[in-house]
């Protein structure tokens, strides 16, 4: 079929960005209880990192 190509999903690296920032926001502060200045900048990193992939895989399109 001439448009196959065109109809597969394309693969992105936006979901992992997504479960990335979703396991940083979730897991820092168990991690880095003793450090609360790391732990907080982790939940920022993680909440980025998230935002950044929810914005790639759906808003930009």
């Amino acid at each position: 079929m001439a448009h196959s190509e065109h109809n597969k999903p394309k693969k992105s690296g936006a979901f992992f960005l997504i479960i990335l920032g979703a396991f940083l926001f979730i897991v820092s502060p168990t991690w880095f209880a003793d450090k609360p200045g790391i732990g907080f900048s982790m939940i920022a990193l993680g909440f980025a990192i998230g935002g950044l992939g929810f914005y790639l895989r759906f808003i930009r399109k």
